[in-house]
């Protein structure tokens, strides 16, 4: 299926590794242009060099999106490149994990920082361009611990996983009359080389083999590019009805009835 998306324009935050290099890797195949930015400039001289084997523009940027100014001025950086954004994949994340009354002040900056604010940041940067062509996708690239509980010690990441769903629905209402789609999807346990999952699996493979058998009903991970292909449809024109929803992606692991 062609997903009409060659010679669009898409930015992807964190996105050398894991599901952020997934998804570009997906939106470049199918001929967007690409801008990627994540903290380690080698990296991301990798990760360009092989999407700019699919024929297409990359422009990468070391930032650190945490920083309070740089969500515009990579914002500013893209639309300089390009002249317009026409999708937004806002991927970077992390969590800390322990108990709630061992979290800090500065645990919850940091990761309130990480897993929302610099979307917020960004997204309001880069909204005024989409609405001036009338047209964007912006994606928040959740997780399934933003729909549902996630377990003891994940306070911190289930409060911004959820917020990005809340974020998106709302978002998409504001936004439907200039054209602009707005989404959130939601993946489990997804294995890539240097992840959690694929550190813990090699750290505990019985504990591991556990946990696959009790909660992954394939009896397997998932893969960053199960996870891409979602995305790079939901950002094209063959979504066009698709707005305010949050896509689970995670192989039946969730136990939400929605």
């Amino acid at each position: 299926m062609d997903l009409k998306l060659a010679g669009s324009v898409a930015l992807v935050t964190g996105g050398s590794r894991g599901i952020g290099l997934g998804i570009a890797r997906a939106l470049a195949a199918e001929g967007c242009h690409m801008v990627l930015a994540a903290r380690g400039q080698e990296a991301l001289q990798k990760a360009r060099e092989e999407l700019a084997a699919f024929g297409v523009e990359v422009l990468t940027v070391a930032c650190d999106l945490t920083a309070q100014q740089a969500p515009q001025e990579l914002a500013e950086a893209a639309l300089s490149r390009f002249g317009r954004l026409d999708i937004l994949v806002n991927n970077v994340g992390g969590n800390r994990r322990k108990s709630f009354i061992e979290t800090t002040d500065e645990d919850w900056d940091f990761l309130l920082n990480l897993n929302l604010l610099a979307h917020v940041r960004l997204t309001r940067a880069l909204l005024p361009a989409m609405r001036q062509q009338k047209r964007g996708v912006v994606i928040f690239v959740s997780s399934i611990f933003g729909r549902e509980a996630g377990g003891r010690e994940l306070s911190l990441y289930n409060t911004t996983k959820s917020a990005l769903i809340s974020l998106a629905k709302i978002l998409s209402l504001e936004e439907a009359p200039y054209g602009i789609r707005v989404l959130s999807v939601a993946p489990g346990s997804i294995r890539f080389p240097g992840g959690s999952w694929d550190r813990r699996a090699q750290e505990d493979p019985e504990g591991i083999a556990r946990f696959v058998e009790q909660n992954l009903p394939y009896g397997r991970f998932g893969t960053v590019e199960e996870v891409a292909d979602v995305v790079a449809f939901l950002a094209s024109p063959r979504a066009s009805l698709i707005t305010g929803a949050c896509i689970t992606v995670d192989g039946g692991q969730s136990r939400s009835l929605i």
